[in-house]
């Protein structure tokens, strides 16, 4: 039964209970994070119905294209942000590194879960078991639909070439192993992992080869800003070091103006209440780079709590049992590594990349 915008149902014994819906692209990948979301709501909150939402994007949709030539900031997150607005899902689960630094107005990141590894990995053809970068020989070429894998990895390893590969994991495995046009792939650790593909990780790609993408690795649940219930049911799901690393990367990325069209990348650590980030910018060959590491102290200070206010939004991020200091340390990190790099060159660098992209 309907009442007003939210969905209730009733069991046998006339019991009602709130239906919670959850949002999510439809790729086997995306309902696996959007499972182990639902997974933990119903550990913490066994009274509440969850379902489960399915629909496309323009990114699952649009194949044929670099993600990079698309121009769209909300490829893969539109679409689900639209039912959000319609009252048709409470909550959306997706992939941080998917949703722009600035999000539309009257959503909010409601939780940041604890972060699966960050980093990239490459996955051989199996004709080159045993291989790996160094190794692979002379004119091989990789497959990648990221600019900053690309920039990166084409100055640490010029002996090999580029090529886009787009598509979800299983459709990217799939040309991989399938025809010879690539020796090995690109692709993020994390994902490989929750589906279960650990075995297909050749190598893992440290920061020195290659630093990850803003937000890899961590799951975000978009709600609305003005369901305060729906916030605070999810605020527990937030694991604090991940929130303070992702603000951090956010901020720094939107300070830079960059989005997926220019190559951005970042590394970030808290150890022993200082929170470190370093950020990078490169040209498209990965000629020209910028690279600086900053620090900062995210050590809780007094007990402030916030109130549930769309306002208090840290770059899309609304993080109710955070402490309010921790999270201002974190934002200004990146803002300020962001604007030492603009001091630099930085907007100069992403210009001529952005540039470039759009005449590819």
């Amino acid at each position: 039964m309907e009442e007003g915008p939210y969905k209730y149902i009733r069991d046998g014994n006339g019991k009602v209970s709130r239906v919670i819906r959850i949002g999510t692209r439809k790729s086997q990948l995306a309902r696996i994070q959007t499972d182990s979301v639902a997974d933990k709501l119903k550990e913490l909150y066994p009274d509440v119905h969850l379902e489960i939402v399915a629909m496309s994007t323009i990114g699952d949709k649009i194949l044929d294209t670099a993600l990079s030539k698309i121009g769209e900031k909300s490829l893969f997150t539109k679409e689900l942000e639209n039912a959000l607005e319609r009252n048709e899902v409470d909550l959306v689960v997706h992939s941080l590194k998917d949703l722009p630094t600035s999000l539309p107005a009257g959503f909010t990141i409601g939780a940041v879960l604890k972060r699966e590894n960050p980093h990239d990995a490459v996955v051989l053809h199996p004709n080159n078991a045993g291989k790996c970068l160094d190794t692979l020989p002379e004119k091989s070429v990789v497959g990648t639909s990221s600019l900053r894998r690309a920039a990166q990895l084409k100055k640490r390893f010029p002996h090999l070439e580029f090529k886009d590969i787009r598509g979800n994991l299983n459709t990217r495995l799939k040309k991989l192993d399938e025809k010879d046009d690539f020796a090995a792939i690109i692709l993020a650790a994390a994902g490989l992992k929750r589906m279960g593909w650990e075995n297909r990780i050749s190598m893992i790609l440290e920061p020195e080869d290659c630093m990850y993408a803003v937000g890899q690795g961590a799951l975000a649940v978009e709600v609305r800003a003005r369901d305060a219930d729906i916030l605070e049911m999810v605020s527990v799901l937030h694991d604090p070091d991940t929130v303070l690393r992702c603000i951090a990367e956010r901020a720094f990325l939107k300070q830079l103006e960059g989005g997926c069209s220019v190559p951005v990348a970042v590394h970030t650590e808290v150890k022993d209440t200082q929170l470190y980030l370093t950020g990078a910018v490169y040209s498209l060959d990965g000629s020209e780079s910028l690279k600086e590491t900053m620090q900062t102290s995210v050590a809780p200070g007094d007990k402030s709590l916030e109130k549930v206010d769309e306002r208090v939004q840290r770059v899309g991020v609304t993080a109710i049992k955070l402490p309010v200091e921790a999270q201002d340390a974190a934002e200004r990190l990146g803002v300020d590594l962001a604007n030492l790099l603009l001091s630099k060159g930085a907007k100069e660098i992403l210009t001529v990349a952005r540039q470039l992209n759009d005449a590819r």
